[in-house]
């Protein structure tokens, strides 16, 4: 069987870019593929079909750089490469070259979810990402591949793909362990706690629509004290706590906040129109992208159309929502976006 290393500086349980990952891997499985991962480390949680080979020094806060011998090996017998966002973003670029040379006229994909330019405090790097006449690259929006083709480098466009028929979650425990009645307005906001998240926005719009605002994922990026002190100061009930699975994240809620000022995708609004869920999403670039498919959201700037809707809920808009993204953000258009690029390559087994 032909093996695909999949690579980035660490994988985990929840994180967009593992979550992505782990359906392209399925999707790799089905053409053929025996997956193998590596990465710096693996975090508690993570499991996904594989064998699993960790490298010091490509982690994010490795204190040297991945030994070019160590690299080589666990890399060695691989038929295609897949590049998680490590050779991208800038959050090891010692590590992020060292792949790079590794890779060197071997058939790999380097999957672009955050490049430097995207970011203000990265806009300073140039070097990234790298380019090899033997590599495909692909982006998950239209502005970045827009973007890499004015630095020179053409990509194809692969939006992530969901599945449209998850499995329920169980609503009634989940509100019961969170200690939420019936009649409360539980508004989820599943992301990790970093700046750009909108967490104050998200406690604010909580709050003038008389809800308990829910933030599901850690601190990171330093963040810790700044969001103790934005929750401690919100003018709603907060909680601050995981859910036991996806589903039961979207099966207590009964509204999704997600007030990014960027995101490379974002996926928790596409998640909640296929739970069916309401969402507020703020106008970062790649909603309007996902906007134009035709998922219909409320704007995080002017609720007086999400309290509309809540004081009268119209399930018709859920249910087109539901339609668009199982119809243009599916895991099987995913997956056949992928076997194109790989059948064009001549990389498929």
């Amino acid at each position: 069987m032909s093996r695909c290393s999949i690579i980035s500086f660490r994988f985990g349980p929840t994180d967009g870019v593992s979550v992505v990952a782990r359906n392209w891997a399925d999707a790799l499985h089905q053409m053929g593929f025996d997956v193998h991962w590596v990465a710096g480390g693996f975090e508690p949680g993570w499991h996904a079909n594989g064998a699993t080979t960790v490298v010091p020094g490509l982690g994010i806060d490795d204190d040297g750089p991945p030994d070019p011998s160590e690299l080589a090996t666990a890399l060695a017998g691989a038929d295609l490469v897949v590049v998680e966002n490590l050779c991208t973003i800038p959050l090891n670029p010692v590590a992020a070259h060292a792949v790079a040379e590794v890779l060197r006229g071997r058939p790999a994909v380097l999957h672009h979810h955050d490049p430097p330019w995207q970011r203000e405090r990265f806009a300073h790097v140039t070097d990234l990402p790298p380019d090899d006449s033997a590599w495909r690259h692909v982006t998950i929006n239209d502005l970045t591949r827009l973007q890499m083709a004015d630095r020179g480098i053409a990509a194809a466009v692969i939006h992530n793909g969901f599945d449209p028929d998850p499995p329920p979650g169980d609503r009634t425990r989940t509100r019961a362990d969170l200690g939420v009645d019936d009649d409360t307005l539980l508004v989820a906001h599943p992301v990790r706690a970093i700046p750009r998240k909108g967490v104050e926005r998200a406690t604010e719009i909580t709050a003038e629509l008389g809800g308990t605002y829910w933030l599901l994922g850690p601190a990171e990026d330093g963040f810790g004290p700044e969001l103790d002190h934005l929750l401690a100061d919100a003018a709603c009930p907060v909680l601050w706590e995981p859910a036991p699975t996806r589903s039961d994240i979207y099966a207590a809620a009964d509204l999704v906040v997600f007030p990014s000022t960027w995101e490379g995708f974002g996926n928790p609004p596409v998640e909640a129109a296929l739970f069916r869920r309401p969402a507020v999403v703020g106008d970062y670039p790649v909603a309007d992208e996902l906007r134009a498919l035709g998922l219909e959201w409320f704007p995080a700037d002017d609720l007086g159309p999400v309290r509309a809707w809540l004081a009268e809920p119209d399930p018709a808009l859920l249910d087109r929502n539901w339609e668009v993204a199982a119809r243009e953000l599916s895991l099987d258009r995913m997956a056949d976006r992928l076997r194109t690029l790989l059948d064009e390559a001549g990389w498929l087994p």
